[in-house]
């Protein structure tokens, strides 16, 4: 498995992403915002920029990452 571009620690298991959280010109240059629902495995990836949301101290956290399978927002 490869890793994915980005992991983000969250607290909250409904996140948002818009692609753009590094890029200094705002959300124009990202994609649209979606919202993202962590499940039982302890994180999710965006379907559109493959950002990884892991919950903090969820079955995830502390995982090494390029060893878990993508998990699209619904997907189960």
């Amino acid at each position: 498995m490869i890793e994915p571009p980005e992991v983000t620690l969250t607290d909250s298991p409904r996140v948002k992403c818009n692609g753009s959280s590094q890029i200094r010109a705002g959300a124009a240059l990202g994609h649209p915002r979606v919202w993202l629902e962590i499940d039982e495995h302890g994180y999710v990836d965006c379907g559109y920029c493959d950002r990884r949301f892991v919950l903090k101290g969820g079955p995830a956290d502390g995982a090494d990452q390029s060893s878990l399978p993508d998990i699209a927002s619904g997907a189960s």
